[in-house]
């Protein structure tokens, strides 16, 4: 692939920074401490990072709540270390995307004070969604929406207004039928990109418009995407976002080489995904129904056939993608009745699946180590939104953000200084899972990313392009990539039967007499 056309089939990997490395101390992890593990991620085989915001933030939810999009907050470090990390990276080959969050901003953000201090109808408020109340004295909500976190999507200030939070109270959010509000966003794109970074992935870019009707949804519960067979939507993938993203198209385009996007879009079908990557919009978009998908040959398959169905149509790549900061590790969801070791074993199947796709990916930091999801945190030590927000009934997403073990026997396992306590408890039986402990045995989950990262990188057949089912047995998915490649996955209970005139390259687990055992995948060289 040409370096213009790097993201077509990039591996790119997600670093949420507060728990990716920690190099002054203070249990957070910060820009020093991902500047100091690059070689790791270059020695990984990786083609990009991307880095969660580390904009000043108050932190109620964990950096996206942004307060100012172009400084960088106190715990993560200083402004000067972000052209120094991104030199860095460069050097090793390593390109850098930003997280930019347009749906909402803190309600500490300028802006929101602002509106706060300004009277109804002003153009302070005008910013963001304010709106009269319902009931006798305005003392309802405007409408029934729900926080995706849990509770009412609105909050009363002083003088009666409600103002919209889609997610938490302390992130309302912006108005973006305000011509201020996309202008302040264009500016920050070519803020971003003139100093060097290569690209940016939206956070909620599905949810950018609301319908200035503002109907009742007519829902108990929130749901991220459009509940089935529920009609247009009041907030969630509205036709107008797009316009937004033919103008961001267009920012990205003044700078050479062309920066790129990929946007975080839940969407109830690939269609509807495929129209925030065409020619004039976004580059790419992740696959979250591929995450979502159970450890099912026929679900799996159809995702895949959906998938590619959609994208070729508008020339965009697919986005494959298992884990990330806000879902539960894959490792812990391919658990069948928490079996950890059959969930390991599916994880390393689904990775040789996922690489042999059609397109790029984006991986997961730890998910190359096998972690799984961290279940037992204390209750006082759960920083996530929706553990306040739903009433102490949903844990929230601090499972799969547990600061990651790099090294050492114990705790903080080298992701700070010794005696260092990091900012989320880690597990004492991590003490095997380190990179230190994995690096030295082929058979360890980091052996095999890194052999299944280099060979796909050194195989013609893979990355971007196109595949072809070949005939299989129930519960195997089997398919060819050219020029001779192959990737086999058996997803049933029973042993399947390698092809005869196939050799196998890498395999998620030793085949056995000419076998692949259940849950298990190999690639294969068909030349």
């Amino acid at each position: 692939m040409d370096s213009a056309n790097w993201w077509r089939d990039a591996v790119v990997y997600e670093v949420y920074v507060r728990s990716f490395a920690d190099a002054d101390g203070d249990g957070t992890g910060d820009l020093a401490g991902l500047r100091s593990r690059l070689g790791y991620l270059a020695g990984l085989g990786v083609d990009a990072v991307w880095a969660t915001p580390w904009y000043r933030s108050p932190m109620v939810d964990g950096g996206y709540d942004v307060e100012d999009h172009r400084s960088v907050d106190p715990l993560f470090g200083t402004d000067a270390d972000v052209p120094e990390l991104v030199a860095a990276a460069h050097e090793l080959g390593l390109r850098v995307l930003v997280d930019v969050v347009p749906n909402h901003t803190s309600d500490r953000h300028r802006w929101f004070r602002a509106a706060l201090a300004a009277a109804p109808g002003s153009p302070e408020r005008a910013r963001y969604h304010f709106r009269a109340g319902r009931g006798r004295d305005g003392e309802l909500p405007p409408t029934d929406w729900r926080s995706v976190f849990g509770g009412p999507a609105w909050t009363r200030v002083p003088g009666g207004e409600w103002y919209l939070h889609l997610f938490a109270p302390e992130q309302p959010d912006l108005n973006w039928d305000n011509a201020e509000v996309r202008a302040e966003f264009e500016d920050l794109l070519r803020f971003w990109f003139s100093r060097g970074v290569d690209g940016v992935r939206i956070d909620v870019a599905h949810g950018l418009l609301k319908d200035p009707a503002f109907p009742d949804l007519g829902a108990d519960d929130e749901e991220i995407v459009r509940p089935p067979g529920r009609g247009r939507h009041p907030h969630w993938d509205l036709d107008g976002v797009h316009d937004i993203y033919r103008s961001w198209r267009r920012i990205a385009g003044e700078f050479e080489p062309g920066r790129v996007f990929v946007a975080e879009a839940w969407v109830d079908r690939p269609d509807r995904l495929a129209r925030y990557v065409r020619p004039d919009e976004l580059h790419t978009a992740f696959n979250f129904d591929f995450l979502r998908c159970d450890w099912d040959a026929g679900a799996l398959r159809a995702v895949i056939d959906r998938t590619l169905e959609a994208l070729p149509p508008v020339g965009a790549p697919a986005t494959w993608v298992l884990s990330n900061h806000d879902v539960v590790r894959h490792v812990t969801r391919f658990a069948p009745g928490g079996d950890l070791a059959r969930g390991t074993r599916r994880a390393r199947a689904a990775l040789l699946l996922m690489l042999a796709l059609p397109g790029g990916a984006y991986l997961y930091q730890g998910e190359e180590l096998g972690l799984a999801e961290v279940e037992d945190l204390p209750e006082a030590v759960l920083a996530d939104p929706t553990w306040e927000r739903s009433g102490h009934t949903r844990r929230g997403r601090d499972g799969c953000r547990v600061p990651l073990p790099w090294s050492g026997t114990a705790p903080p396992f080298g992701f700070g200084p010794e005696g260092g306590s990091p900012w989320l408890p880690q597990p004492a039986h991590w003490r095997t899972a380190t990179a230190e402990a994995q690096a030295a045995d082929p058979a360890s989950m980091l052996s095999l990313y890194r052999a299944a990262l280099a060979t796909r990188r050194g195989h013609p057949a893979l990355g971007d392009g196109t595949m072809t089912w070949l005939p299989s047995s129930s519960g195997v998915l089997s398919f060819a990539r050219e020029p001779g490649f192959a990737c086999l996955v058996n997803l049933s209970d029973e042993a399947c039967e390698l092809p005869g005139d196939a050799r196998v390259l890498l395999a998620s687990v030793p085949p056995e007499d000419g076998r692949v055992p259940p849950d298990a995948a190999v690639w294969l060289d068909r030349s």
